[in-house]
């Protein structure tokens, strides 16, 4: 698999944080289709912020492909009609540790990004596929303050 992050990770803008940064280490994924970092130290300004992975408060970004990747099915020899499609989801998932309440248990947030591939696109139509992925990440890098924004104060 080529999901592969280098330390450390540059973070995307966030309203308080100045150049955030995240060195990772390797961790042990949840399965063998996947790869795993945990957080091991904080870059830039991040106050606040707890500045590493713990079993109680993690840090991870674990990046997976499906189990079975799937192909495209054949064209129906009667009707010449390509049947239904499956797709093929990939996840890149972040887990973080985080107080809920002052003097209780912590909490996961849990932020997961699913990117369903047709399957056949990959070699039919590279091309879409990555301009499809690179819309999504210039999206979040231009409006990361603004999500991180929405996610405390509930406005869109």
């Amino acid at each position: 698999m080529s999901f592969t992050l280098t330390t450390p990770v540059t973070g995307g803008a966030q309203t308080g944080f100045t150049s955030p940064t995240y060195t990772i280490a390797t961790d042990t994924a949840p399965s063998n289709t996947g790869k795993q970092y945990a957080v091991t130290a904080l870059g830039g300004t991040q106050t606040g912020v707890d500045s590493s992975s713990s079993p109680s408060r993690p840090f991870t970004v674990t990046l997976s492909r499906p189990a079975n990747l799937r192909g495209v099915p054949s064209v129906n020899q009667v009707t010449g009609i390509l049947g239904s499609v499956p797709n093929n989801p990939y996840t890149i998932r972040v887990r973080k540790g985080c107080t809920v309440v002052t003097g209780q248990a912590p909490r996961i947030i849990d932020l997961t990004a699913t990117l369903s591939v047709p399957a056949g696109a990959d070699s039919a139509d590279a091309a879409n596929v990555r301009a499809a992925l690179s819309l999504l990440i210039g999206t979040l890098n231009q409006i990361s303050a603004s999500i991180g924004d929405t996610l405390v104060t509930g406005v869109i």
